[in-house]
């Protein structure tokens, strides 16, 4: 969408403030179709903006129009924000399970060869590590859950817990970009939707002036 367009879009909202009651009419379901797997709306392309207009009783204003589309790309990219934000959780959070199921099985596979411990370092904080013995024959790791609770567990229930958290955290991150993938998909029509809206009422303002002047 250029600048002058995105000005005029701007404008029309504004001018779109007078007809609040109007605007009500103008509900979700009718400038959307269908659902993601999620729940996710899909933004309606409008092919015959005149049609889609006139289905309105009384019908649609471009101004009332493109003020329902700015609303819903507003959502949109609210939406966007959300889940960029999740999958970059994601992003982080699947590194550290993995390297926390490694490390696990690392230990479990020493108790198994009868080693009874290990050195290893730990890191205290940027670039600064420091030396520690760790002690196998016990069989017993003390996991984070998060607001500050550790919990024991064995070597298997530890794998166990750290293999479903896994597991969920890996369909989550799926699911988040699949929905960011299609939240950005309908910001682009809804854009495509107001581009074409405004360039209709110019062409159809244009064509009664010529009308008039004839």
């Amino acid at each position: 969408m250029s600048s002058s367009e995105a000005k005029a879009a701007a404008a029309a909202v504004d001018a779109g403030n007078s007809q609040e009651d109007t605007v009500a009419n103008i509900s979700l379901d009718h400038i959307t179709e269908g659902k993601n797997e999620r729940g996710i709306p899909a933004t309606k392309f409008l092919d015959d903006i005149e049609l889609f207009a006139a289905s309105f009783n009384p019908p649609a204003s471009p101004e009332l129009l493109i003020g329902a589309y700015s609303d819903l790309y507003s959502k949109f990219k609210a939406y966007e924000q959300q889940l960029s934000q999740k999958r970059a959780t994601y992003q982080e959070k699947l590194p550290e399970i993995e390297k926390s199921i490694t490390l696990v099985r690392h230990l479990k596979e020493k108790k198994e060869a009868g080693e009874s411990g290990l050195v290893t370092r730990y890191n205290l904080a940027d670039t600064i590590y420091s030396k520690a013995e760790v002690d196998c024959s016990q069989g017993i790791v003390n996991l984070w859950l998060g607001a500050n609770v550790m919990l024991e567990y064995t070597y298997d229930e530890a794998l166990e817990l750290l293999t479903s958290k896994q597991s969920v955290a890996k369909k989550d991150f799926k699911e988040v970009t699949e929905d960011l993938t299609f939240t950005r998909n309908q910001i682009i029509t809804s854009e495509v939707n107001i581009s074409r809206i405004y360039n209709w009422d110019v062409r159809r303002k244009r064509e009664a002036n010529l009308a008039g002047s004839s």
